[in-house]
């Protein structure tokens, strides 16, 4: 176990490093400098009114377009350092503007779209919170403050929010059949919670994950630190390794149980239909022109 949550905590290093303040314009107008790209990835979504794939990364929100195209929803350079899609071209991030955006404070708190990205509206915590992962389920929106070290719970969609416990988390999963349950990606491993994030234990016999979904009840999706897709049908109590990626995940959601996109270090996104047996590339920015 000790050898496992060491290479945990390798990870979790690994994907933090790098995902501060962004340092270019939050603007339509990048003509004066070149294009930075997408950056590190910190989140993904699928749009469920027209399946587009959405990339949040430091250096903004990216529509898929093909395999070796995306499009920076308009043209907006601004880190996005949580994601999550909640409903047609609704979606909630958190992060931090861009350098030459001198009226916003340094933390956005959370900010709401539901134009695709095209706009956002500030929710709550602006100029406090900076949100690194957001799990919505059911009535219930689960968050971790980076800026608190807390996991956070909100009843009303993000306007007014519940403090929990204080845990050094990457990524949270919470099944809207079980209100109340939220698990938690940690650098001492898996953890549970059943009193809405105000106390968390850990789960025994669980991979070193890096990344973990809820999509129904009782099941459990995550990608482990060397890449592997790992499945749990009775709510983590046992574990199968399914498929895997070419490398450790920097960013993964389950957009259905079958349906998984995750990304690699490198910006490649990958695509699952099968559980995560295996992968297509939907998007692969080495070969973008």
């Amino acid at each position: 176990m000790r050898g496992l949550r060491g290479g945990l905590l390798a990870v979790v290093v690994l994907l933090v490093a790098g995902c501060g303040q962004a340092d270019v314009a939050d603007t339509a107008d990048t003509a004066d400098m070149s294009d930075p790209g997408i950056g590190h990835v910190h989140g993904l979504g699928v749009d469920p009114g027209d399946g587009t794939v959405y990339v949040a990364g430091h250096y903004g929100l990216f529509r898929v377009t093909g395999p070796q195209a995306a499009e920076r929803v308009a043209g907006r350079i601004q880190d996005h350092m949580g994601f999550t899609v909640i409903g047609p071209k609704t979606f909630l991030a958190s992060g931090h503007p861009g350098a030459a955006d001198t009226t916003s404070p340094p933390h956005l708190g959370l900010i709401r779209t539901t134009d695709g990205g095209i706009t956002w509206t500030s929710i709550s915590e602006r100029g406090t919170a900076d949100f690194h992962a957001l799990q919505s389920a059911g009535d219930d929106l689960y968050a971790y403050d980076s800026q608190t070290g807390k996991v956070r719970v909100s009843g009303d969609g993000g306007v007014t929010w519940t403090p929990g416990a204080r845990e050094d988390v990457l990524d949270l999963a919470a099944p809207a059949s079980t209100p109340g349950t939220v698990f938690a990606t940690t650098r001492q491993g898996l953890k549970v919670s059943s009193t809405a994030g105000r106390e968390f234990a850990p789960v025994e016999g669980a991979p070193a994950l890096s990344h973990v979904e809820a999509p129904e009840a009782k099941l459990l999706v995550g990608v482990d630190t060397g890449g592997r897709i790992q499945r749990s049908t009775d709510g983590g109590a046992t574990w199968r390794a399914d498929g895997a990626l070419p490398a450790p995940a920097a960013a993964f959601t389950a957009v259905t149980a079958d349906r998984l996109l995750a990304t690699t270090e490198d910006g490649t996104v990958y695509d699952s239909n099968d559980g995560g047996t295996t992968f297509t590339i939907a998007y692969n920015p080495a070969k973008a022109p």
